[in-house]
């Protein structure tokens, strides 16, 4: 049996479960959340915990298993407590900035690199070089952030550009010259 699939997802006070047929919706201090789970996983809730089971031991199921208990788990934690991500942006005359609902790059283009803010995902620049990204779907702040990341990724040699706070970049010599 699936360690994460069989482990029960407590429910913490203010947030509200439902469940109808296939179709999951989460409620919580910080919004809403839902989704539709596969058609062969079941999902009960009883006095504050969620479980997800399985019909069998079928490859498939199996794989499916941990993967519904995961999500909903990260929708719970989602609209509890939200998801956060940060990047810091280093390079001489690398900075970010935040102008209204746009973030705003400073990157070493010949151009400002600007991206919308969306309605589920906030992005805080509290020192020009980092930026937050915050949210409460976890794939959404995952996905947005990678995509700031992407606009200018970390490079080997002086590891100038976007990167996660915990990322390391490994570095590499550069040329010894001629000998």
């Amino acid at each position: 049996m699936s360690r994460i699939g069989r482990a029960p997802i407590t429910v913490p006070a203010g947030v509200e479960v439902k469940v109808d047929g296939q179709h999951v919706s989460v409620k919580g201090p910080k919004g809403a959340l839902e989704m539709n789970v596969a058609p062969t996983m079941k999902v009960e809730v009883e006095a504050g915990v969620v479980h997800v089971t399985r019909p069998n031991d079928e490859k498939m199921n199996r794989s499916l298993h941990g993967l519904t208990r995961s999500l909903i788990n990260n929708m719970v934690v989602g609209v509890s407590e939200g998801f956060s991500k940060t990047l810091e942006v280093n390079g001489v005359g690398y900075r970010a900035a935040k102008e209204g609902k746009n973030l705003v790059l400073n990157v070493g283009y010949s151009h400002q690199v600007i991206m919308p803010e969306t309605e589920d995902i906030q992005i805080d620049v509290p020192n020009p070089n980092q930026i937050i990204i915050k949210g409460i779907d976890k794939q959404k702040v995952g996905q947005f952030a990678a995509e700031v990341r992407g606009k200018r990724p970390p490079e080997p040699y002086k590891g100038k550009g976007i990167k996660y706070d915990y990322e390391v970049i490994r570095r590499k010599e550069g040329k010894t010259g001629a000998k």
